[in-house]
């Protein structure tokens, strides 16, 4: 028995060695297979190149944009506040409809209506993202600061019930007022007013989150605040803010339209689309005129509804629960 034994463990030991092999530890490969290949801004690129009309829509915008800028550094380019004369007549080219040397045509003093929609783009363009970012920085720093700080809370939602409490057209208008209608002073009264819905949706969502397991574990562990706010709770939140920021652009161009639509924009000598609208307004029920009006509105309706749509897009696309 104890040959037979041992002739049946001499078999197994064959077998085993012909069927199975020990695997050696190499730590090369466990870190590849652990290694993860997903990347945040890639998966929110990817699921936004999804959507066909947002990124028709981006590409249009860009090409805008870059237009806008390059304009007047292009051959054939005509100044968009000298005023032209008839080389026949020489009054003044007033009114002439869009043709080989006028482009868009020209308004009721002689001046090139093709450069000034161009200047006016770059005007209401420039006071849009300016008023965004300002918007974004100060919204957002309050916002997480009233959310996540107890002692803050306080002075913070009477300083927000004082400003929310203020109309934003009478603080335009009362800037207006106040200061010489100027860039400047337009940027400033929207930013007055314009941070307290970014700072009250931060608020909000900080609220929601700032209590959750993993925040209390890094608090418990030591973490500092401002890394808990930065690590934990910012990145939940960058498709909202993608979104207000895409959505206080055009907000702000509208401001711009609103504010020259009563007459406290900017003056007559500093292009704008709100100017070029409220110029073209006066000659909507003249057909032969009504260029005036029709161009400048294409160009601030495509922008509008351009940053909408890409806005939203965007927002859904930052999205971790759309990635893949």
């Amino acid at each position: 028995m104890g040959m037979y034994s041992e002739e049946i463990n001499n078999i197994s030991n064959k077998s085993r060695e012909t069927l199975f092999e020990f695997a050696e530890v190499d730590e090369r490969q466990a870190e590849e297979t652990a290694y993860s290949n997903y990347s945040y801004w890639r998966s929110t690129w990817k699921s936004f190149l999804k959507n066909r009309i947002a990124v028709f829509l981006l590409v249009g915008v860009l090409i805008i944009v870059t237009f806008t800028i390059l304009q007047p550094y292009l051959p054939a380019q005509k100044s968009p506040t000298e005023i032209y004369l008839d080389e026949q007549t020489g009054l003044q080219a007033r009114n002439i409809a869009p043709g080989t040397e006028f482009w868009f045509g020209t308004n009721s003093i002689g001046q090139d209506l093709w450069s000034r929609i161009w200047a006016g783009t770059r005007t209401s363009l420039f006071i849009g993202c300016v008023v965004a970012l300002v918007e974004a920085i100060v919204g957002i720093t309050i916002g997480t600061l009233w959310g996540f700080s107890r002692k803050l809370e306080l002075p913070i939602t009477q300083l927000y019930n004082v400003v929310d409490n203020i109309p934003t057209t009478i603080v335009l208008i009362l800037m207006s007022y106040i200061l010489r209608p100027s860039i400047s002073t337009i940027i400033i009264a929207m930013c007055i007013t314009g941070w307290v819905e970014m700072a009250r949706f931060i608020r909000n969502q900080i609220v929601i989150l700032r209590d959750r397991e993993y925040n209390l574990a890094s608090k418990c562990l030591g973490t500092p605040d401002y890394r808990i706010i930065v690590k934990n709770l910012l990145p939940y939140l960058i498709s909202v803010i993608m979104l207000r920021m895409s959505l206080a652009i055009p907000f702000a161009i509208g401001s711009e339209v609103f504010l020259t639509y009563i007459g406290l924009g900017l003056p007559i000598s500093e292009p704008s689309l709100g100017n070029l609208i409220n110029e073209g307004r006066v000659l909507m029920m003249s057909p032969e005129l009504r260029y005036q009006l029709i161009f400048p509105s294409i160009v601030l309706s495509i922008i509008t509804i351009a940053f909408y749509i890409i806005g939203n897009s965007f927002a859904d696309a930052a999205d971790p629960k759309n990635h893949v």
